[in-house]
């Protein structure tokens, strides 16, 4: 998969290298601990997925500019803020297979250092007067702790609807990359239809995105290094298993949902119910809701001329779906 990475970065790389050095000089500091953190973050950051749409989706209307390095990194500093907060909030101590920050300096620095990078991404919209991007990111930032709180809430009663889940996801994945792909625009003056195009662009990518994550806990030979059945013994409810529920019979429907509220650290169980939603068809009905995700998406990038930055967002819509980490 490394190789497709490679071949979507094409017509950005120099972009994607002047990012790094950007992005790190929009966290830095004059407090040394707080630029020990971000030095910390910085070295252990992942494939900087989002900056990538935030670039291609720029290119597709003209030129990367200081606009566009300003948007990638308002994204990039969201994204960073709320895993620093998601780790505290998990208990979480790896990340990436690196110690997280609330490992290595404790939670309440580890909560801090994420409300520093959101006030910083609030900044570098306000400094250089951005005001569309700050319109972007406020609602990308509320909608992310809706989709949280929401899935918080529902997870205590089992009773979320394909609807409900749709919402969730969209909300807590799909609202940054939809915000990459707007931004991307609007740093090369696109107008509000184009915008709103872009924003409906990436809410389908990411919608596709996080059916993908869901599915790996379901995928014996996932390497994305989550324990099969994880979200099962964390009591939520993805799409599999919720449409394997919603088709079950009354009897096995009250099985499967004690085994989540009361078994769900029993390994046996577990299996059982895992087995459970491959045998009922739960896995294939949410691969077709991705792929429909993912050819919605492919129709909206095809009314854009050809172009580098356009061949290479449809390579990135099928290693969204076809990736294995």
């Amino acid at each position: 998969m490394a190789s497709i990475v490679e071949e979507i970065k094409k017509p950005i790389n120099a972009e994607m290298k002047l990012f790094e050095q950007k992005f790190y000089e929009s966290m830095q500091s004059n407090v040394p601990l707080l630029d020990k953190v971000t030095r910390f973050i910085v070295t252990t950051k992942g494939k900087q997925m989002r900056p990538m749409f935030v670039f291609l989706c720029a290119k597709l209307l003209g030129e990367v500019n200081a606009k566009t390095y300003r948007g990638a990194s308002m994204i990039e500093l969201i994204h960073t803020a709320t895993l620093v907060h998601d780790d505290v909030v998990d208990e979480s101590f790896k990340r990436r297979n690196f110690f997280s920050i609330n490992a290595l300096w404790k939670n309440k620095i580890a909560v801090l250092v994420g409300d520093y990078l959101l006030s910083k991404a609030v900044l570098l919209s306000t400094d250089h007067k951005d005001f569309d991007l700050l319109a972007v990111i406020s609602r990308t930032i509320r909608e992310m702790a809706e989709g949280e709180l929401l899935q918080l809430e529902k997870a205590r009663k089992l009773d979320i609807t394909e609807e409900v889940y749709y919402e969730i996801i969209r909300q807590k994945t799909a609202t940054l990359i939809a915000a990459c792909c707007e931004i991307g625009v609007l740093s090369n003056d696109a107008d509000e239809s184009l915008a709103a195009k872009m924003m409906e662009f990436g809410t389908l990518t990411g919608m596709a995105f996080q059916i993908k994550d869901d599915l790996f806990d379901y995928l014996t030979s996932n390497i994305i290094g989550k324990p099969v059945g994880i979200d099962i013994k964390e009591q939520k409810m993805t799409l599999p298993l919720i449409y394997t529920l919603r088709a079950a019979s009354e009897k096995d429907r009250k099985y499967y949902l004690n085994t989540i509220k009361r078994y769900n650290n029993d390994t046996k169980r577990v299996k059982e119910l895992i087995a459970f939603v491959k045998d009922s068809g739960g896995l294939d009905y949410a691969i077709g809701v991705m792929k429909t995700y993912q050819q919605r998406a492919k129709d909206i990038l095809n009314e854009f001329p050809e172009s580098d930055a356009r061949e290479s967002l449809h390579l990135m819509l099928d290693y969204v779906i076809e990736r294995k980490f």
